[in-house]
């Protein structure tokens, strides 16, 4: 599940503690992720044995940990116990970054084309009927986000309703109470709650699309030591990827595997997948990486984070953060560059190169 918290103070010392320890050349790494369906392939790869495949023809190991809680896993990453995470590009700004922690988006893997949405009770809503309502939702998270950019769609801001943050483990159940009517979520629980009857999904993530991304994440001072872990994890995801798409019994295996283990089944899965723009070559990842819009999405990003009070007590503004991304384009503070997207390994890929 994909939510954002704001990271401590606490946690930012300990992050720059760890730092020291991470810069310096290793042969051994770990890598966690979640349970969601653009990061499945991550759990596959390894069970596949294609991670380790990947890691031993650079001569290293690397353990890629499923961890349980989402926020939970992006604070270890923070704190430097994993030297890379899966995470979305809100989160990624939010909490290592903001947090000090110089973070690279090794891949962009795909974007929500449609696993978000707002959804309200009753036939032929519409987001103007939003005014005056309340909005359960996973407060600070892509949700909020989701939320913010529907209603600046039709000429209306958060001032011209009220939010109740809502645990992403209670949200089904209380959209089934009397009190819940308008909810912003992800899936599977937007599909389960989309099945409630007299209910209107509104507005989804396709209505924005490229805004709210998946990745993966390294820390950028280990990458930069350890070139051969971005090679690894890169070449291992695109094989997994490949396989997905091969249409074999090995492929339909991995599928339904991936399906599984997120707690679905594979056409449950699939549909999931339907949602989400996955990018399968890397081909397609590098040119949305290379676009010349991901850096204004990042700005509006950070707009909406600095808004909501989460890049931190200090910030200045909107552009506290620097984010440096291909073709020597830069976006906020570039004395304080935190955040990289840098095409580097997927081009390597798209070579075949790796």
């Amino acid at each position: 599940m994909r939510k954002c918290l704001l990271a401590t103070l606490a946690l930012s010392l300990t992050a720059w503690v760890s730092l020291p320890s991470l810069a310096a050349p290793r042969d051994d790494f770990k890598v966690c992720w979640t349970i969601y369906a653009g990061w499945m392939p991550w759990g596959e790869a390894k069970t596949h044995g294609i991670i380790d495949k990947g890691a031993k023809k650079y001569g290293i190991t690397i353990d890629v940990v499923q961890l349980n809680d989402y926020v939970e896993s992006i604070n270890q990453y923070t704190a430097g116990q994993f030297d890379g995470c899966a995470m979305t590009n809100m989160d990624a700004l939010t909490i290592p970054a903001a947090g000090g922690v110089d973070t690279t988006a090794l891949i962009v893997s795909d974007f929500s084309n449609g696993n978000d949405g707002i959804v309200m009770k009753g036939k032929s809503k519409t987001v103007a009927d939003l005014k005056d309502q309340t909005v359960n939702l996973v407060q600070f998270s892509v949700s909020h986000y989701l939320l913010a950019r529907a209603l600046e769609t039709v000429g209306l801001s958060e001032k011209d309703l009220s939010t109740i943050n809502t645990s992403d483990a209670d949200m089904v159940a209380a959209f089934n109470t009397q009190d819940v009517q308008n909810v912003a979520t992800w899936n599977p629980l937007l599909a389960e709650i989309k099945t409630s009857p007299d209910t209107t999904e509104v507005f989804n993530s396709s209505q924005i699309p490229g805004e709210i991304m998946d990745m993966m994440v390294v820390n950028t001072e280990t990458l930069k030591e350890n070139p051969n872990l971005g090679k690894a994890l890169t070449g291992a995801w695109y094989e997994m990827t490949a396989l997905m798409t091969a249409g074999t019994p090995e492929g339909q295996a991995a599928l339904t595997a991936m399906a599984n283990a997120s707690g679905t089944d594979l056409a449950g899965f699939k549909a999931q997948l339907a949602n989400t723009r996955l990018f399968y070559a890397p081909q397609d990842s590098l040119s949305f990486v290379l676009s010349p819009e991901l850096p204004k999405t990042m700005e509006k990003i950070a707009r909406f984070s600095f808004d909501h009070g989460l890049l931190g007590e200090g910030a200045p503004d909107a552009n506290a953060i620097g984010m440096a991304f291909a073709g020597g384009v830069t976006v906020g503070d570039t004395s304080n560059m935190k955040l990289r997207f840098d095409p580097t390994y997927v081009q390597m890929a798209a070579d075949g190169t790796l």
